[in-house]
């Protein structure tokens, strides 16, 4: 028996568990399940419920739970020696403190740099730095957001990459690759929200150095959907070296450059059908109703 928690796919047996946590019924179908599809938005409770009790399971994203957030993408990218942009991760102002007592975070990483929040997306927690005046200013925004049940942040070296950055979505064994791109002399955020627009077809050897990186990183940390957001560093780009540098993971991202909504469900289906087929199971011709 197949065993569907996603809305789109149709199994065996489908299960509706937004707005909910998991419960015995729940249980006991994953625990006869030979296989079991879970949402994008998934939460940990379901997440854990079905690796713990099903040896199946779509999609693989274990590093969402075992390292959250920014800060946590930070200290996995370095504990998997992957290339990313020199970074200082810190779960708490107290933890920023205990680090650099009296001593300047410029010594660690030079100006420019940014300064991300451990939550938000298209670059709305995230705050340039040019100095120390500006360095002081996002760690005190930092704090308030911590005072507010927000902790984490990580410093990051700015890339110069002609604000470029390239989403490369995996989706099973399928990656997809496109630009964003924003015509604006500012180093900022290349992102949708900022007025980025997308680029599918540039640049195809940086393309596929993305794909090839995202591809090998998947394979050590076992994620089947996600979208990464890469950059390439125009300095070394000049000098001819082709070096992808991690930047972000995203377990739920924009359809936009996919096509839309549509297309990606189109993408998702056949890729469950792939990964199922290649176990060895089949949805039953007629599944059962959700409920």
């Amino acid at each position: 028996m197949i065993v569907s928690f996603h809305p789109i796919y149709e199994a065996d047996r489908n299960i509706i568990c937004a707005g909910r946590e998991p419960g015995d019924s729940d249980l006991e179908a994953i625990g006869r399940a030979s296989a079991v599809i879970l949402p994008q938005g998934c939460g940990r409770s379901l997440y854990r419920m079905a690796r713990d009790n099903c040896p199946n399971v779509f999609p693989l994203m274990d590093p969402r739970f075992d390292y959250p957030g920014k800060v946590g993408q930070a200290r996995l990218f370095a504990t998997l020696g992957v290339d990313h942009p020199k970074t200082l991760a810190f779960g708490s102002l107290a933890e920023f403190q205990k680090r650099f007592p009296g001593r300047s975070v410029a010594e660690a990483i030079c100006y420019p740099m940014i300064l991300k929040l451990d939550w938000g997306g298209e670059g709305e927690t995230v705050f340039p730095i040019d100095g120390p005046g500006q360095l002081s200013l996002a760690i005190k925004k930092a704090a308030k957001f911590e005072e507010s049940g927000r902790p984490g942040f990580v410093i990051q070296q700015l890339v110069p990459c002609r604000n470029r950055c390239l989403r490369v979505v995996v989706i099973g064994r399928r990656l997809l690759s496109y630009w964003r791109r924003l015509d604006s002399e500012k180093p900022q955020p290349a992102n949708l929200r900022q007025g980025a627009f997308l680029d599918h077809f540039s640049a195809p050897r940086l393309q596929r150095a993305g794909r090839l990186a995202v591809a090998g990183l998947c394979r050590q940390a076992g994620i089947q959907l996600a979208g990464f957001d890469l950059l390439f560093n125009q300095e070394e780009l000049a000098r001819g070296k082709i070096r992808p540098l991690f930047l972000e993971i995203n377990y739920y991202f924009g359809r936009s450059g996919l096509g839309g909504s549509e297309d990606f469900y189109r993408l998702l289906v056949a890729e469950i059908d792939a990964w199922l087929g290649r176990r060895g199971l089949k949805v039953a011709s007629e599944p059962s109703p959700s409920n």
